[in-house]
């Protein structure tokens, strides 16, 4: 049987690994960490994730789809707080299927890992840290001092992946950029009401815009919130000016004073909670002939701002298993990996490019009443002419026939067009229907 060693077993390392095991490889699938089903995950790190209809498509094919949903919350839109606790409701769609879920990234792990073990020809292997990878002799090399001979690997180690660094450290001209963002981001909680319900709207993303940072929430099936605070690490507001108690409380109190009554232990949290950081990693090739490539994190880590970094692995996981043929000594991967990367790399690109914007967008102009206008006339134009016209968000959570890339490009122009059509007005009211439809047309 032809075998593939996945290193990485986290969301898009197990999901591939599935992938390949149902085209019938044999997989070796390792990860560095202990087995967190049992040892529990490490706390404090997380922001919580969102599945959408990218993600959604790669998990149906292999049988998922329904378990998955199962431990989902589905918000339909964006609960703005402002600083006197008002707040705004902005629709992510106007149909009723067009939600976004929440999701617990250690439960999806776990129920991942779980359908990984129900296929025989899955190994998988727990604290092993992947050390080296020697691309002319295809040793991979681990912590623990083991060396395993491999002819495929599939590096789905993350953001700071082991594979792609011996691939940056063996291959010439390999383009490497990381790029970290001024904003680091703290993990809170919002605990379930006191008769286990939610203590805010259940069925919203809900956010507090302050210009240059935020707080979010987002709900877990348990009634309570995973909320992640995102503020630069220097300046007058920043990281580094808040850190005793009287100064969190002070913070909160001025700038989310609606949310201090929900977050009992928001002191306790915000003292042993580490502050993570946000990275944007670019880098080619992904390959190196049909000895070894780089799938999610590994080869294109984006910022969560978009919702889109497991999703946009998810997608990778579903690309790659429809070029994978049955499982064969005579697997060209060679040709495969060459082939995946020319559909995958721009894309990749175009979802990291609007993950960054979209951090702006929700920090700031969410609660601006320009954004807001011009968001009600694009579904507007969308209902009119939805042939023409489909707004950006819309294109990238609930289009997956829509690439990134078209959808940016899409989106590029869009953006002129409610420009031009909003320029001096202030409710839908007032648009130019007949000229609205002769720029359309022009798109």
């Amino acid at each position: 049987m032809s075998k593939v060693h996945v290193v990485g077993s986290g969301l898009v390392g197990s999901l591939m690994a599935i992938f390949l095991a149902r085209k019938g490889y044999a997989v070796e699938l390792y990860e560095r960490r202990a087995d967190m089903r049992k040892a529990g995950a490490a706390g404090g790190r997380s922001i919580n994730l969102v599945i959408t209809s990218r993600g959604l498509q790669a998990v149906r094919q292999v049988g998922l789809e329904e378990r998955i949903m199962e431990i989902t919350v589905p918000m339909k839109g964006r609960m703005l707080h402002d600083q006197e606790g008002n707040t705004t409701f902005v629709p992510y769609g106007q149909k009723a299927d067009e939600v976004i879920n929440s999701i617990s990234r250690g439960d999806l792990n776990n129920l991942l890992m779980d359908a990984v073990e129900e296929y025989p020809n899955v190994n998988l292997h727990f604290d092993k840290r992947c050390s080296h990878y020697d691309l002319e002799t295809g040793l991979l090399s681990f912590d623990d001092g083991q060396t395993v001979e491999t002819e495929v690997v599939i590096g789905a180690d993350g953001s700071f992946s082991a594979v792609r660094r011996a691939m940056l450290d063996q291959v010439q001209n390999f383009n490497y950029n990381q790029q970290f963002l001024d904003h680091g981001y703290k993990e809170l909680t919002i605990p379930a009401a006191p008769d286990g319900g939610f203590a805010m709207g259940r069925e919203y993303l809900h956010i507090w815009p302050r210009e240059s940072y935020m707080l979010i929430a987002l709900p877990n099936l348990d009634g309570s919130f995973t909320c992640t605070l995102f503020y630069p690490y220097e300046g007058e507001q920043s990281f580094d000016k808040v850190n005793t108690s009287e100064e969190v409380l002070e913070f909160f109190r001025r700038d989310f004073p609606d949310a201090v009554p929900l977050m009992p232990e928001l002191v306790d949290d915000y003292s042993s909670n580490p502050v993570g950081s946000l990275v944007t990693v670019r880098c080619s090739p992904w390959y190196v002939d049909g000895k070894v490539l780089l799938i999610g994190d590994a080869s294109h880590a984006i910022v969560p701002f978009f919702g889109q970094g497991m999703n946009a692995g998810f997608e990778d996981c579903r690309v790659l298993g429809e070029m994978i043929p049955e499982a064969s000594e005579h697997t060209d991967w060679a040709d495969i990996f060459s082939r995946f990367q020319e559909a995958r790399l721009g894309n990749a690109e175009a979802i990291a490019d609007m993950a960054l914007e979209n951090f702006v967008e929700m920090r700031d102009s969410t609660a601006e009443p320009d954004f807001q206008l011009k968001k009600k006339v694009g579904f507007e134009l969308e209902k009119r002419f939805p042939e023409k016209f489909i707004p950006r968000y819309s294109m990238v959570m609930f289009h997956p026939d829509i690439p990134y890339a078209e959808a940016r490009r899409r989106s590029e122009q869009q953006a002129r067009l409610l420009s031009d059509l909003c320029r001096g007005l202030s409710t839908v009211d007032e648009v130019d229907w007949e000229r609205a439809e002769s720029l359309v047309a022009a798109l």
